[in-house]
């Protein structure tokens, strides 16, 4: 019975390890960056962005409160917006990823929400950057980087 015993425990061991790989594998393979930002959403140019905010500032006054976006301009595509989650601050490119960028269509914030300048039912959540009530708009807003340290904010890509 001993002689048995060995053999069958090898081969749960090798049943084992196999399940544990597999499943590891897959999850590594599921695996995303976090970003909803698709890549195939080619409209916007990969400008390098690397500004800083002082919150102490009257301009970015507003970021010390929860879903106040401001709008920075002269930076990426059509400028950049700024938004405090309440957990941490996001930044899009102002620009509608949903329009060639030679049209000029902005994000203009209204009411919290991001409109577009050329096509008002091209909206968006400030917070996730994805289209807002418009299933049919592939792109969500590009997204970019942020850190905070002490009152300063640091947006880069």
């Amino acid at each position: 019975m001993k002689m048995l015993r060995k053999p069958l425990l090898f081969l749960y061991n090798l049943e084992t390890k196999f399940f544990c790989y597999s499943l590891l594998c897959l999850l590594l393979l599921n695996c995303s960056d976090g970003s909803n930002y698709d890549e195939n959403c080619d409209f916007l140019l990969n400008i390098g962005v690397n500004v800083s905010l002082n919150l102490n500032l009257s301009q970015y006054n507003q970021l010390s409160f929860p879903s106040n976006p401001v709008y920075v301009p002269n930076e990426g595509n059509g400028g950049i917006i700024v938004n405090n989650t309440g957990t941490g601050y996001v930044a899009f490119d102002a620009a509608d990823p949903n329009t060639t960028l030679s049209n000029n269509c902005l994000i203009q914030i209204i009411d919290g929400i991001g409109v577009s300048s050329c096509d008002e039912t091209h909206k968006y959540d400030l917070v996730l950057g994805l289209p807002f009530q418009n299933t049919n708009l592939r792109c969500s807003l590009k997204p970019y980087r942020v850190e905070r340290n002490g009152n300063e904010l640091f947006v880069y890509n």
